[in-house]
C-alpha cells in the first residue's frame, strides 16, 4: 500500500526551520510536548531531527551557559544524536516497518528532497495490527 494515505501534510506538522534559535526549539516543543520535532532548511528540505536530547546535550556541555543564551544558539550548531531516515513519496508501507522500530516518526520527501510531511510510528503499528487480525479472521 502507497504511503500517501498515511501522510501527516506538511501543513499539519510542528516543525522548525533549521535556522530557528535553540529558545525557539525549547519553546515549541514545550508547548507541543514533543520529544523530537523535524528541522526543514530555508528551501524547504528536511535537515534533521532535534530531540530534547540534543538540547540537553547542548546545555551540559555549555559552561556559563544560562537561559537567556538560548535565543542566540542556532539549532543547526547543535549536534544531533538521531538521523531519522527518510522516504520519497512513492515507497509502500512495507518500507515504513524497519524505520519504526527505531523512529518516532518517518519524513517523508519528494523527488526533489523537498519535505512534504511525516508518517508518525503509531498508524504504521495500527495498518499493521489491522492488517494481522484481517489475516486472522
Amino acid at each position: 500500500m502507497n504511503i500517501a494515505f498515511f501522510l501527516i501534510p506538511k501543513k499539519d506538522v510542528v516543525w522548525l526551520n533549521s535556522n530557528a534559535s535553540m529558545r525557539q526549539a525549547l519553546e515549541k516543543m514545550e508547548y507541543h510536548r514533543y520529544t523530537a520535532i523535524p528541522l526543514i532548511d530555508d528551501d524547504g528540505k528536511y535537515a534533521g531531527t532535534l530531540t530534547e536530547g540534543d538540547l540537553l546535550w547542548k546545555l551540559k556541555n555549555a559552561s556559563g551557559f544560562s537561559f537567556h543564551d538560548t535565543e542566540q544558539i542556532k539549532i543547526k550548531k547543535i549536534p544531533h544524536q538521531i538521523t531519522n531516515q527518510v522516504v520519497q513519496i512513492s515507497a509502500e508501507m512495507e518500507d515504513l516497518l524497519s524505520l519504526a522500530i527505531a523512529q518516532n516518526f518517518v519524513p517523508v520527501v519528494d523527488d526533489q528532497n523537498i519535505f512534504i510531511g511525516m508518517i508518525r510510528r503509531r498508524e504504521i503499528i495500527e495498518y499493521y495490527a489491522n492488517f494481522s487480525k484481517r489475516k486472522v479472521i
